[in-house]
């Protein structure tokens, strides 16, 4: 017998006592509590979210994080297909009428997500991180409600505008993003989540309040972010071949206001160009910044766009399945009128930084 939503959350808090205490976020125009029974998530989750949590108001919707083992649910979940590139089980999904039920496969840890009721439960404190992105995942289907298009993307802003970086698997956008955030005048608006939309005549850019979470290849030769890593650990880094330093996956959050200094993160703004790196690290070629036509370049358009993934819950209440096709009339509508370059060539990180700020951002 198919299990109800009620059965499932029930499951999934067992006997967990909420705590009095919440955490309020003002994202946007979007208003999300935060409960758990756990007093020390939420105020670590209170400290990633500063810049945007409030001291009261009333919410559009409601996470609840129960911090537990794993749970032993007894579904049998159906792998979610991953994106072209990307390998390995990440997602398992389980669905009932109108409600779906996501288990990470590497952590055990387990989400409810329906139009009611929006539960993470496992242990919450040791993958905190996919807390926040189940946070996050909420004000997404916000934004997509309302006609936002989600891009695998960066966005910084400079004199008012915001820049867009994509790139293919590897392709270092973030380690770019924090290049150009050394100038003072570049904001930060978002690491990989970037969603545009195209308002009387003009595309508009908005982020998500999501951290920059890097690899050690980005932070060992980046002055400002050094202190992220013991020094120990730093000169081991060092010693590595370089591209078995590149591929290490170690991630590190970046606190922006802390690195770069407070008021550095915009949440919106108008959409003024986009560059998308197609370069390569074993490239002796020259690097090349060219002006583009998406209509006529699909496959740039490829790594901009980004699935919704399967925390997507359409406003009918169905959700969003891994086979269904992108959009591309949708996106290139949405990005009409934006400049768009492509880089080619060699990495070079200082190089193009340069060109970004004299020449592409200006």
């Amino acid at each position: 017998m198919m299990p109800d939503l009620e059965t499932i959350a029930a499951m999934l808090q067992g006997d967990a006592r909420l705590c009095g205490d919440n955490l309020i976020l003002a994202i946007g125009d979007c208003t999300l509590q935060v409960r758990s029974n756990s007093a020390k998530l939420l105020a670590g989750l209170r400290r990633y979210f500063a810049h945007v949590a409030v001291a009261s108001a009333q919410p559009d919707m409601e996470v609840i994080a129960i911090e537990r083992e794993a749970p032993e649910t007894g579904i049998r979940f159906v792998d979610w297909n991953r994106e072209p590139g990307k390998t390995g089980r990440k997602d398992s999904c389980f669905d009932l009428h109108g409600a779906r039920v996501i288990r990470k496969v590497r952590t055990g840890m387990v989400f409810l997500q329906s139009e009611t009721l929006r539960m993470a439960a496992g242990p919450c404190l040791e993958y905190d991180n996919q807390v926040i992105n189940f946070i996050n995942a909420q004000y997404m289907n916000w934004l997509q409600h309302r006609g936002w298009r989600i891009c695998h993307s960066a966005g910084l802003v400079y004199h008012d505008r915001c820049f867009g970086i994509a790139g293919f698997s590897g392709g270092g956008k973030s380690t770019l993003m924090l290049h150009l955030l050394d100038h003072e005048s570049v904001n930060y608006l978002t690491n990989d989540r970037l969603f545009v939309r195209r308002v009387a005549g003009q595309t508009r850019a908005a982020g998500i309040p999501k951290l920059p979470r890097v690899n050690p290849g980005t932070i060992v030769h980046n002055a400002r972010l050094q202190e992220l890593i013991p020094e120990e650990r730093r000169v081991e880094l060092l010693a590595m071949p370089v591209d078995e330093l590149w591929k290490l996956e170690e991630k590190y959050d970046v606190f922006i206001d802390q690195v770069y200094g407070e008021g550095r993160t915009v949440p919106e703004a108008p959409l003024g160009g986009y560059l998308v790196l197609n370069w390569r690290r074993d490239s002796d070629a020259a690097l090349r910044v060219e002006p583009v036509t998406l209509g006529q370049r699909r496959d740039l358009l490829g790594a901009i766009m980004k699935s919704p993934g399967p925390f997507y819950q359409y406003p009918d209440g169905g959700f969003h399945r891994d086979d269904a096709v992108f959009d591309e009339p949708a996106y290139l509508d949405a990005l009409q009128g934006v400049a768009v370059f492509e880089v080619s060539g060699g990495i070079d990180f200082a190089a193009l930084a340069g060109r970004c700020l004299d020449e592409l951002l200006v």
